[in-house]
């Protein structure tokens, strides 16, 4: 049996570091980050559905990312519409990875796991937290949005502190060191509670 953990965090907490220290330790990865990508790469699965709602974006057998990013900003419902097609094809994705892998741990890594109900679907969830202030340094020095574009996204997001309160674990990444042992104590924890099954 494959434990499942889910593994979420707001913006800029350090979510994707966090989920290579679990890879490090032989735990399979799924990232519905990727799996977007997937499903809006050239002649993906999101491209013709999307593509019929903002026919201005489709380029072919593929979507014009700031044309399509442009149109949110200005239809307060388009985003619910793409994510009401877009998630399907995210959970099918995740679906099909948990019945291939062999991995006795597969972290999920999730962004909108509370937000979209697939803690439901969890054994676990794992929360990678940090303070407001290292959060913000961090995605701002990115530098691939504004300061605007980052208060939208984290408007879009549950409140840090209530992830905090759901989670089974709150995995702090102020230092790479400190995330790193929190990783291998929860992993610790968890292949000794499958061994105890």
């Amino acid at each position: 049996m494959t434990f499942r953990l889910g593994l979420t965090g707001s913006i800029g907490m350090g979510k994707s570091t966090t989920a290579q220290m679990f890879t490090d330790l032989g735990c399979a990865l799924w990232d519905a980050d990727a799996a977007v990508h997937r499903a809006y790469a050239p002649g993906g699965p999101a491209i013709a559905p999307i593509g019929a709602m903002v026919p201005e974006a489709l380029r072919g057998d593929r979507l014009d990312r700031d044309v399509l990013r442009n149109a949110i900003r200005s239809d307060a419902e388009l985003l619910s519409r793409i994510e009401a097609v877009v998630h399907p094809i995210v959970r099918a994705d995740r679906e099909q990875f948990l019945r291939d892998t062999k991995a006795d741990i597969a972290v999920l890594d999730i962004p909108l796991l509370f937000e979209t109900g697939a803690e439901a679907e969890m054994d676990a969830v794992a929360v990678v937290s940090v303070a407001p202030d290292i959060q913000k340094a961090r995605v701002l020095e990115r530098g691939t949005m504004s300061e605007d574009d980052f208060n939208l996204i984290l408007s879009r997001q549950m409140r840090d502190a209530e992830k905090r309160k759901r989670a089974d674990f709150v995995i702090e990444t102020d230092t790479l060191e400190h995330a790193r042992q929190q990783v291998e104590t929860i992993v610790t924890t968890i292949r000794d509670g499958l061994a105890d099954a």
